[in-house]
């Protein structure tokens, strides 16, 4: 427990609260703090779901919407002086406030599309049995009972302090140091209840010869851990090169060739250093949004949804995964990304790349290049000038380059507005950004957890691009109730067919993650939908 793992994160974090944490970066942290009542497998394929907080898998009834949740007695929150300084057990009312929090308004969180329309009751039967009835079927809802999200916080803690600013869990660690954009440091909870690894073994022999390590172990196995933020892409590959780092997920593309060579293997001076490599797909999402209600671009007018379509096909996806991406990418066809449940290998978008064709659908709209001028104006004179906001970095500043390259060739003035992530995120859930590049890395193993960025009641949460078209959410909504199969991937493949008529987003790709760790790294293992591994690593004493 005296050992140390190295972290970089990509990102700064925002607020460290279960109810709001939307980015890949924070939810890391969260996920080692909070305990849902779920958690996967970590090595089984496919995905397996397991007991976290309860003594065994739910109790579910024959018409599958009433859930009986049995907690373990003896779970604690950390000591904290929001309970006087001592432990405080986990109990079931837990799990109903933390529920409530996330449809309550004014907590305005992201996840609220977890419990908001589908939740009929939630009560705590006695003090260890949580009851939760919906409304109806859906096929997805253990899966989204191990989401960080549905974690348990205390509402004395909530009360007691600024919201996200002082984490108070029963996770497997606790934050102990917190420089805000800077540095994390967390400890291993001593409070922390017994816990031995009781997973399957992976598939692979890689997956059993970790399982054979981890059997019998008491988790976690490291005492502490310290996360830096370092969101240079340079600076990311070369601190990782120079040993600072015990682990790099997601060589940066422009930097690929520092560590592999032309068939994407690992450079054998690499390898000579005891480096290892891993290529991963994961369930991971890249996109462009426009903000739906934007007095420019946004709206159902015609003129605005062939505005939207040409930028669409100004858009180059061959070109930017080859250039930009380095190849360590997947066209993308709709949002759901490849070994997600309904994803449809066959569906192809409406959206392909034809400037000639969106420079002919602008002019037939009404935005054309006046005489004299450079750009188009908008249909009624106005001149266009869009604002794409981008962050301030290396990789921002080549997107930018991209983007500008594209639009300028259908006559489209864009200006790049830079800030940080954590910056962009805040003012485009107030609806201030115009367009802006992100990305969506799945929560469950399901296409419902891409679509449902579109939803129309998550459009001041994570539906960014504030789209909100009935049909779309119907579509969705009669999704939801039915299991995974092929009438459900159906429905998928009309939201995805929807989303390129109306083109809110540009779908661009799903990465391929080349992931490097240092030899004296084990049992370390990439999961489909978890964030992180933390509790599972071991270091090599004779690093």
């Amino acid at each position: 427990m005296g050992k140390t793992l190295h972290v970089q994160i990509k990102k700064s974090e925002t607020g460290i609260d279960p109810a709001t944490a939307s980015d890949f970066n924070t939810l890391s942290v969260v996920e080692n703090l909070f305990d849902p009542l779920l958690r996967y497998d970590y090595l089984a394929r496919p995905v397996r779901l397991q007991p976290n907080t309860l003594t065994a898998m739910p109790e579910v009834d024959a018409g599958k919407t009433l859930y009986t949740f049995h907690i373990q007695p003896g779970i604690h929150f950390t000591a904290d002086a929001a309970f006087g300084g001592k432990l405080r057990e986990l109990t079931a009312e837990d799990y109903v406030y933390s529920f409530k929090r996330l449809i309550d308004p004014a907590v305005k969180s992201p996840w609220r599309f977890i419990f908001d329309g589908k939740l009929a009751e939630i009560r705590a039967a006695d003090r260890y049995t949580l009851q939760i009835r919906l409304a109806h079927p859906d096929a997805n809802f253990l899966f989204e009972l191990a989401m960080p999200a549905t974690s348990a916080v205390a509402r004395e803690a909530v009360d007691a302090y600024p919201a996200g600013q002082h984490p108070v869990g029963t996770g497997p660690y606790l934050l102990k140091t917190w420089l805000h954009g800077e540095k994390m440091v967390l400890d291993a909870n001593p409070d922390f209840r017994t816990t031995l690894f009781d997973g399957m073994p992976g598939p692979d022999a890689d997956g059993q010869a970790i399982a054979q390590k981890l059997a019998g172990k008491h988790l976690p196995l490291i005492g502490h851990i310290e996360i830096k933020v370092v969101e240079e892409q340079q600076a990311q590959m070369l601190s990782f090169l120079s040993g600072q780092f015990d682990y790099l997920e997601q060589i940066p593309p422009p930097l690929a060739n520092l560590a592999l060579q032309d068939n994407n293997m690992l450079r054998p001076e690499l390898e000579k250093k005891g480096m290892r490599l891993s290529l991963f797909t994961p369930l991971h999402t890249y996109y462009m949004w426009m903000n739906m209600d934007d007095p420019v671009l946004g709206g159902m007018k015609p003129e605005r949804i062939a505005l939207r379509r040409a930028i669409a096909m100004a858009y180059n996806r061959a070109e930017d995964i080859r250039v930009l991406e380095h190849g360590l990418a997947v066209p993308a066809e709709s949002p759901v990304p490849p070994d997600a449940r309904g994803h449809d290998v066959a569906f192809r978008s409406s959206a392909a790349y034809d400037p000639a064709l969106a420079s002919a659908l602008l002019d037939r709209f009404g935005y054309r290049i006046r005489t004299g001028d450079t750009y188009r104006s908008q249909p009624d004179g106005k001149p266009l000038l869009l604002t794409m906001h981008t962050q301030a970095s290396t990789t921002g500043r080549l997107r930018d380059e991209m983007w500008l390259r594209s639009l300028n060739a259908i006559g489209i003035h864009v200006a790049f507005k830079a800030d940080t992530y954590t910056e962009i995120i805040k003012a485009s859930r107030l609806g201030q950004v115009q367009m802006f590049e992100t990305d969506w890395l799945g929560d469950i193993p399901d296409g419902e957890n891409f679509l449902q960025l579109l939803y129309g009641p998550n459009r001041t949460g994570v539906n960014y691009s504030r789209f909100n078209l009935p049909q779309y959410d119907a579509l969705f909504e009669a999704a939801r109730k039915l299991d995974d199969g092929p009438e459900r991937t159906r429905l998928y493949d009309e939201m995805a067919r929807l989303i390129d008529d109306y083109a809110p987003w540009v779908v661009r790709a799903h990465p391929l993650s080349a992931d490097l760790r240092q030899g004296w790294l084990e049992n370390y293992q990439r999961h489909p939908v978890m964030f992180t591994n933390w509790r599972y690593l071991d270091l090599d004493a004779h690093r």
